[in-house]
């Protein structure tokens, strides 16, 4: 990659931001791709595809936006929706999908959509625990869009695909070919929608909702572990076909063979890279948390981290390897609670003493370090003010870290904690 192209690639990736792109973006109207592809934004983007035969939507959102999309499709085209198809089976893809049922429309997914639904579905109650952290919907939105198309189910959708395919399906709408590829990433059971004629590819957010990012090869909100090696065949499909449009789940289409075939070149330069780099580490038998140190992406391999951090797929991908037995204390073995270990050894060393030794360390700049003896102190004594205070100090220090403060993931779970801790703080104050 020659020094221009690699410069364009550095900057599309900080055009294209952590939170800020995550932030739900609603229009009046839907957004016009070119003459027969639109845009509704959402939770995740969705998409008309228009042909003389009918109409083709790909992904569907939540299921309360579902009235939303809706009528900004049928404002422009109320023709007859010939397919729905979701590029993955994550519940901002699918939950919409009643809202676009008619007779005659056919569901398409990847055959391993329903596996993913369930999976899913296994964990929802601890899922809804914990997404709350760095999701929430309005409710005067979803009262507005319910209203905007009555008729329209506005349910959380967990459909069955009436059409299934395992590595490739063709399809033909009013002359319009439609690729469909099976891919893994956020999900496996991905599907990449290729319109040969034109060149576009639309994989939503199938390589992460922040094209140009590390993924998130484990969310920090509970799902399964997602593997380095599909996702970098995924790419390897995708740069094969040689798109000169690519869109995704958020943020503007992205243009131009070249930069396309560059960007994804970089981020499949970067997992194997973190991948291989982390084998090496496990195979020289060091241990997780050198590994999280030490491999690091090196600066012509620059990716964005607002979503996945290279810390945290170092992590996975040693856990995918070799499992959570680390070989290094007998009590791993065992059902042994780390908080109350914690506990009774500031028991023993006095809560002042190590409260004092975790601010030395705050001040050295030791911030993890001090946030694990503060966790410490907190354990031993839950309602303790100096323990409280000093956690808090230690929490936002944590989030005054650049990287961290632009990782949604990362920043959402320590402003949830900083929330948390606040309101102890103000009550043992």
């Amino acid at each position: 990659m020659n020094q221009h192209l690699a410069q364009q690639v550095d900057e599309l990736i900080k055009q294209r931001p952590g939170k800020s792109l995550l932030e739900p973006e609603y229009t009046d109207k839907a957004v016009a791709i070119n003459d027969f592809l639109y845009m509704s934004g959402g939770t995740s983007a969705v998409y008309m595809i228009v042909t003389p035969a009918g109409r083709v939507i790909v992904n569907a959102g939540c299921g309360f936006e579902a009235p939303h999309h809706r009528k900004l499709f049928d404002d422009i085209y109320s023709g007859p929706t010939r397919y729905i198809i979701t590029t993955q089976g994550h519940t901002d893809h699918v939950g919409g999908v009643a809202g676009f049922r008619e007779p005659g429309a056919v569901y398409v997914a990847n055959a391993l959509n329903p596996s993913v639904q369930r999976d899913d579905a296994r964990v929802l109650p601890r899922m809804r625990q914990w997404s709350r952290v760095w999701f929430g919907w309005d409710l005067d939105t979803v009262r507005r869009f319910a209203q905007e198309r009555p008729d329209v189910p506005n349910i959380q959708d967990e459909p069955t695909p009436d059409l299934m395919f395992d590595k490739r399906l063709d399809l033909t709408v009013g002359g319009m070919r439609i690729e469909l590829h099976a891919g893994v990433g956020e999900t496996v059971d991905g599907a990449m929608v290729w319109l040969p004629q034109h060149r576009i590819a639309l994989i939503s957010n199938l390589l992460g909702p922040l094209f140009g990012h590390f993924p998130n090869l484990n969310t920090i909100r509970g799902q399964r572990y997602r593997f380095a090696e599909p996702y970098l065949e995924t790419i390897r499909t995708l740069r094969d076909l040689r798109p000169r449009m690519l869109i995704t789940g958020r943020g503007a289409p992205i243009e131009g063979e070249e930069l396309i075939d560059a960007v994804l070149e970089r981020m499949y330069n970067a997992v194997d890279h973190i991948h291989r780099a982390t084998l090496d580490g496990i195979n020289a038998g060091k241990d997780v948390e050198t590994l999280m140190r030490e491999v690091t992406l090196p600066g012509h391999l620059f990716v964005g981290q607002g979503y996945g951090l290279v810390k945290w797929g170092v992590k996975t991908i040693c856990e995918t390897y070799l499992g959570w037995f680390e070989h290094r204390a007998t009590t791993e073995l065992y059902p042994v609670a780390r908080e109350q270990t914690l506990a009774d050894l500031v028991s023993l060393a006095g809560a002042e003493a190590v409260g004092d030794l975790a601010r030395a360390h705050l001040a050295d700049g030791r911030v993890p370090e001090a946030t694990a003896l503060a966790e410490a102190v907190i354990a031993h004594l839950p309602d303790d003010p100096a323990g409280t205070a000093l956690l808090l100090d230690c929490h936002r220090a944590l989030l005054a870290d650049p990287v961290t403060a632009e990782n949604f993931w990362e920043s959402g779970w320590l402003k949830h904690r900083i929330g948390v801790l606040e309101r102890q703080d103000s009550r043992t104050g």
